[in-house]
């Protein structure tokens, strides 16, 4: 395995130290995935933006590049933020788990007992207004309940996290359009209440600046993303598969996944 790259000095204390953090995070043996991962993905985006994005795991290209959300579902999720006039650039993405599970299996407890301290570090200095979690596992660990992504997709919950005051904004993983489309227009819908969410007030904090402007239009549709790749561990499906809420979901289609929704 090539020895990561040393951080360039910067004079930003939140940088050095989510750098430092990457460096800790890098080099963990709390738990059986450093023996079997690639690399590990700590996480990437504005370090000072409003909006932070936590996933569940990496998948097999994630695990290549060390970079979060780069398979299929990182595509839809692209999308997604663009439609409220953000990109993955303006915004903080990472995952509960920071390595690999073999074959994107479902992280072990013990493994999120491992990792969740560099992920509620990440949000203690990133101290982001709003953290959107994406399907059960970051949802359960963040909330601190163990009511399904079905009951509480698309409700603010007011919270506090490393002692921080934030709003979480639980959503259906993107995966979840991969292999459900049905789903894919209950997910857009959550997505387009974002601005919404980040103007939310917090006490002692003024209103964000990572929500775009009131008159940005979205996008008329969102198309899902070409397969060229197989699907990673961010493109596995929750574990809740209990029937949305929301939005009436679309007659089912015939066929796979990747067929059903144009990918071939």
């Amino acid at each position: 395995m090539r020895a990561p790259p040393v951080a360039p000095a910067t004079d930003d204390p939140v940088v050095a130290q989510l750098d430092e953090l990457r460096r800790e995070a890098e080099s963990c043996e709390k738990c059986a995935l450093a023996g079997t991962r690639t690399r590990v993905v700590f996480g990437e985006g504005d370090p000072h933006s409003d909006l932070m994005i936590v996933g569940e795991a990496p998948g097999y290209h994630e695990d290549q590049q060390g970079r979060p959300f780069v398979g299929q579902a990182g595509k839809l999720l692209d999308q997604l933020l663009a439609t409220i006039g953000l990109t993955r650039e303006q915004v903080y993405i990472a995952n509960v788990l920071k390595s690999r599970p073999p074959n994107n299996r479902d992280p072990k407890p013990e493994e999120i007992e491992a990792c969740q301290p560099y992920l509620l570090r990440q949000v203690e200095l990133i101290a982001p207004r709003v953290v959107v979690t994406l399907g059960n596992f970051a949802t359960k660990l963040l909330s601190g309940s163990q009511t399904g992504i079905t009951r509480v997709h698309g409700i603010a919950q007011r919270t506090s996290i490393g002692g921080r005051d934030l709003h979480l904004f639980p959503v259906f993983h993107p995966a979840a359009a991969l292999y459900t489309p049905a789903m894919l227009d209950t997910l857009k819908q959550d997505f387009l209440r974002l601005p919404e969410v980040l103007g939310l007030p917090l006490d002692g904090r003024d209103a964000g600046h990572a929500a775009p402007p009131a008159d940005a239009a979205p996008p008329a549709d969102i198309t899902p993303p070409s397969a060229d790749q197989s699907p990673s561990a961010d493109a596995t499906p929750p574990g809740d598969t209990t029937p949305p809420t929301g939005p009436a979901p679309s007659p089912p289609l015939t066929g796979g996944p990747a067929e059903q929704l144009g990918l071939f």
